[in-house]
């Protein structure tokens, strides 16, 4: 089944808010949605329920990052939740990711098993937050290359990266490996948290293979129209 290259973000506190929002678009629509850390503890698993059964597909945005057996276990149970992928950190080194990669094959009994994405360097650090605090001696873009290398060679099917630097992670691992982009905005909008930002369009001309669009959409007036319209740019680039 192919997925919506347009992931919303469900940037809601409960699962009452999610659905009310969900439930704004024709059951014809399949959304592709991404339920993160606020949403999934505070609900739980029975907000993956609700939203399968409205013809959801799911991105369980974790970010796991523990000891290789920690990850295993917990990667064992998500795998049989319904999800269509799911995060880690990169930065938990190869055994970890390892043990993530094979921890979802071990807990898928039926279908496909979900999608393994890898977090590099998250979109809301910048070169200097990078030199200064995390004291890594690398430029950004050699940090988050090397990272997708080491998540590409123990079985990640791609990364969470910013769309300008999906170019160079292709060219180094591969035309294959999925590119996933957070910190998307229509033209015009407030930047917010994220430093590196850019429109749908410009995403999609950097080769980009899915967008995580969260506030664009989710605090826009008119909901459906914003939708449309992030489908719209992401089709001219």
């Amino acid at each position: 089944m192919s997925m919506s290259p347009i992931i919303i973000a469900l940037d809601f506190q409960t699962c009452q808010e999610a659905l009310a929002f969900v439930d704004q678009f024709s059951t014809s629509q399949q959304l592709f949605v991404k339920v993160g850390m606020e949403l999934f503890y505070r609900e739980g698993t029975q907000i993956l329920t609700q939203l399968k059964r409205r013809g959801c597909q799911i991105f369980l945005d974790l970010k796991l990052h523990d000891i290789p057996n920690t990850v295993f276990q917990s990667m064992k149970i998500l795998s049989q939740l319904g999800i269509d992928m799911v995060t880690i950190h990169a930065a938990g080194g190869s055994k970890m990711i390892r043990a993530a990669h094979d921890g979802l094959i071990a807990g898928t009994t039926t279908g496909q098993t979900p999608k393994l994405l890898a977090v590099t360097q998250l979109t809301s650090i910048s070169e200097t937050d990078l030199h200064e605090e995390l004291h890594i001696g690398l430029s950004l873009e050699e940090s988050v290359l090397d990272l997708a290398k080491l998540a590409k060679n123990n079985g990640v099917d791609g990364v969470i990266c910013a769309a300008t630097e999906v170019n160079a992670i292709h060219q180094a691992v591969g035309r294959d490996f999925l590119c996933v982009t957070p910190g998307i905005r229509l033209p015009g909008q407030d930047h917010q948290d994220q430093k590196r930002v850019v429109s749908p369009s410009q995403a999609h001309t950097y080769g980009a293979n899915y967008i995580v669009v969260g506030r664009a959409i989710t605090k826009a007036p008119d909901k459906l129209t914003a939708f449309k319209e992030v489908q719209r740019n992401w089709d001219e680039g």
